[in-house]
């Protein structure tokens, strides 16, 4: 028999009247409560992990004997035969769809007839869903990784392409030392370096298959779960507790906590450019394809991007507060509750698909303007210059720190810049100064002199740079 030629009527499965679960009822399920039970809308991008996980438990129904080698085969094959209706767009959902693992065995039993009844034997949707969310997981999350080293990359080459422009160093926004504009990327840079090894760990820890716990209490038929485990790559192998396997999201806690986070950086480097590329500071320019106009007035040019980038931090906090929420009074396995735990991961995935590739976009995009970076440094920016200048006169630090506040406020009551104050009048605040003094005015000398491990020194970025690159190429293996 064809897959063709197998109808709905040959299995009570394939019919939208009945359900995985039907059986013990006799009455009607309210129209309401149908829709207010459903995941269809949202769970159908599971629909290739569904698929994926259920053949491979075919494969082990096989080795166990519950299921001969044709019936392996015509599973499979209507499987396979599902998989292409949702790939070319042709799958049709039916009333009764409930979620997509009834959705696809429904089909199945269109396609192939009573035998989709065996599919399900010792499964439960409980360890199905769960398997399913953690192979969702882990396609999405490489996918996400990827885009977190693209934007490393950009990061890597405009920094060093423009390692030569120098500018304020800000606290409490505030100007406070000279800095290299690369220096400042490269902060963020970090930033997301740590959110790629974050969201590595977290994949490796979700790398555990629930696929063989049943309901609740394990699978009666011996079914190998190891070798399950292994078939769907799970690295980790099989849950080691049935009870724990059907009803662990810490993955997806884990998940949302990482989205929080590394949206959180986003965020904080949108808030910088959005600052920097204002009038009042003028130190960038975000290119037209990431920027938009006003409706009124015909000036405007605003960093929409940024603010949305800023704006959607918002919403993926929210989904790791309600996960959370969710979560903390369960009682033990599964409970119907944890339906909730889809749609914030979906949200968050694809909130940080979007966002860190825009991010990349308008820095790789973006033009900055080095003049008036260079012309936002001022001599008070060399205070500590001034006071480290004197330590190395041996004179002790928390006393040199007193002496340039006392040339900051000397310079500022007679109306003019740190570096035009007299030796004689940085003699009269100590007699260490000397005629060298004046090379403590030097913005360039000040950012050299930051040369240790880390810091703004041209030495010290291209060390920092140098790290990043064999980052970048080891995690692209």
């Amino acid at each position: 028999m064809t897959l063709a030629n197998k109808t709905t009527s040959a299995t009570a499965a394939s019919t939208g009247a009945s359900k995985l679960w039907g059986g013990r009822f006799s009455g009607a399920t309210d129209p309401l409560m149908e829709k207010f039970n459903a995941s269809i809308s949202f769970d159908k991008r599971m629909h290739r992990a569904d698929i994926t996980g259920s053949k491979a438990y075919v494969a082990a129904q096989g080795r166990v004997g519950l299921l001969t080698a044709d019936e392996q085969k015509q599973l499979l094959d209507g499987l396979d035969a599902v998989l292409a209706e949702w790939e070319h767009g042709e799958f049709t959902l039916e009333a009764g769809d409930e979620d997509i693992h009834t959705a696809n065995e429904r089909r199945l039993g269109e396609l192939i007839g009573p035998l989709a009844g065996k599919l399900h034997t010792g499964r439960s949707r409980n360890d199905q869903v769960a398997t399913d969310m953690r192979l969702w997981l882990r396609e999405a999350g490489a996918q996400l990784l990827g885009h977190l080293r693209a934007l490393v990359g950009v990061v890597v080459e405009r920094a060093s392409s423009e390692i030569d422009v120098l500018m304020p160093g800000y606290t409490h926004l505030q100007r406070a030392q000279p800095i290299r504009w690369s220096h400042f990327l490269l902060c963020h840079a970090w930033a997301w370096h740590a959110d790629a090894e974050r969201l590595e760990q977290l994949l490796d820890r979700a790398n555990v298959s629930p696929l063989g716990c049943g309901a609740l209490a394990g699978n009666p038929f011996g079914i190998d779960r190891a070798q399950l485990a292994a078939d769907l790559g799970f690295a980790r192998g099989p849950s080691p507790n049935s009870l724990l396997g059907v009803s662990d999201r810490d993955f997806v806690a884990e998940l949302l906590f990482w989205a929080t986070l590394t949206s959180t950086h986003l965020s904080r480097f949108a808030e910088d450019l959005i600052i920097y590329s204002s009038a009042e500071f003028g130190f960038v320019q975000l290119a037209d394809a990431y920027s938009t106009g006003s409706s009124l007035m015909p000036q405007k040019k605003n960093p929409d991007s940024l603010e949305l980038i800023r704006g959607k931090t918002g919403r993926v906090f929210g989904g790791l507060t309600s996960i959370l929420m969710t979560l903390k009074g369960l009682p033990s396995t599964y409970n119907k509750d944890l339906q909730e735990d889809k749609e914030p991961m979906f949200d968050a995935v694809d909130t940080l698909d979007g966002t860190l590739q825009i991010v990349a976009a308008c820095i790789a995009t973006m033009s900055i303007r080095a003049d008036k970076m260079r012309a936002a440094l001022t001599p008070d920016m060399l205070a500590t210059d001034l006071a480290e200048y004197l330590v190395r006169k041996k004179v002790p630090f928390r006393e040199t720190h007193h002496i340039s506040g006392a040339a900051v406020r000397l310079a500022e009551t007679r109306g003019i810049p740190l570096s035009e104050l007299t030796l004689q009048d940085l003699q009269g605040l100590h007699p260490s100064f000397s005629e060298d003094v004046k090379l403590v005015w030097d913005f360039e000398r000040s950012v050299e002199n930051r040369a240790s491990s880390g810091g703004t020194s041209r030495s010290a970025v291209e060390q920092q740079l140098a790290q990043l690159r064999t980052w970048l190429a080891s995690s692209s293996h």
